[in-house]
């Protein structure tokens, strides 16, 4: 993808904004050109905005909406050029550059990329909220029986599992 297309920026989404328990998502934007006639790839840098550290958003109780992504448009800076974009100041801030070396030279080309902290790990006073925290967990143990349940059924294993009604 990185040499056939250029791809610009990725956008981070934090989990609990789907149906699915700790499904974790990206948005891409890239743009497909012409193959390049000295074969170098298309991208040469890619700016990631991490939107998913320290974000914690449920389908019922606490809805990411569009306001939640105003620093993100801020920062993308659209109809302007991305030589206008400008990291964030502090090091741990959300929106960074990297180069295509830097991208190729991640195991895999892995392009889910992390470099904050997560604040709430720091301070265990400021957590979450319990519904919240118990939340994230009934969608991660749900995410991971319908993985598991997937490969037992892929290796012919004859696997029932009931049903659970999300309240």
């Amino acid at each position: 993808m990185l040499d056939e297309f250029d791809l610009h920026t990725i956008l981070r989404l934090p989990t609990g904004i789907f149906y699915a328990g700790g499904v974790k998502a990206n948005v891409l934007f890239f743009e497909k050109k012409p193959p390049r006639a000295d074969g170098k790839p298309h991208t040469t840098e890619t700016w990631v905005y991490d939107f998913r550290t320290g974000q914690h958003f449920t389908l019922k109780q606490r809805p990411l909406t569009r306001a939640h992504l105003d620093d993100f448009v801020t920062a993308y800076r659209p109809g302007e050029p991305r030589s206008s974009r400008v990291e964030s100041e502090d090091e741990n801030g959300p929106f960074k550059k990297f180069s295509y070396e830097d991208l190729i030279a991640r195991d895999k080309v892995n392009l889910d990329i992390t470099w904050m902290k997560d604040p709430s790990l720091d301070d265990a006073d400021s957590g979450l909220q319990p519904e919240v925290i118990a939340e994230e967990i009934v969608r991660d143990l749900q995410s991971a029986l319908t993985e598991f349940t997937a490969i037992a059924r892929s290796l012919g294993g004859d696997v029932d599992v009931p049903e659970v009604e999300a309240e």
